[in-house]
C-alpha cells in the first residue's frame, strides 16, 4: 500500500491505521518504545537483522506520521533519543487487543500441531 493512499480520506479506518504501522518492524518498534525513551543503537541491540538504514527509516515515518518524538541533544557525539508520543501510545494501546488474538492464535496452532 501506498503512503499516500493512506492519507486519502476516502479509504477505510483500517487501511489507513495499517498503513501507518505496515512494514516488518514498525510495530516491534513501537512495543519497544512501550518501555520509554530509547537511542537507535538500543532499539537496533535488542532487533537482530534490523539494518541501521531500515531502522532510521522506520523511525523517520513513525515520527511524520506522528507515532514518535524525535529529541537531539546538542552534545558531541550527538545524542538521538525516540519516544512516543500520546498518539503513538494511543495506536500501541488500539493494537493490544489485536496482539491478544494473535497470541491466541498461536496458541491454537501449537494446540493442533501436538493433537496431530
Amino acid at each position: 500500500m501506498t503512503r499516500s493512499r493512506a492519507q486519502d480520506p476516502n479509504v477505510c479506518g483500517v487501511t489507513a491505521a495499517i498503513a501507518v504501522i505496515d512494514g516488518k518492524w514498525k510495530t516491534l518498534l513501537l512495543w519497544l518504545l512501550e518501555s520509554g525513551p530509547q537511542r537507535p543503537g538500543e532499539l537496533r541491540r535488542q532487533v537482530p537483522g534490523l539494518s541501521e538504514k531500515v531502522l532510521t527509516q522506520a523511525l523517520r515515518e513513525m515520527e511524520t506520521d506522528g507515532l514518535v518524538h524525535r529529541e537531539v541533544h546538542e552534545v558531541l557525539p550527538l545524542k538521538t533519543v525516540y519516544s512516543l508520543t500520546d498518539f503513538g501510545r494511543e495506536l500501541s494501546e488500539a493494537l493490544a487487543p489485536l496482539s491478544d488474538w494473535g497470541h491466541r492464535r498461536l496458541q491454537r496452532l501449537a494446540k493442533d500441531r501436538t493433537a496431530s
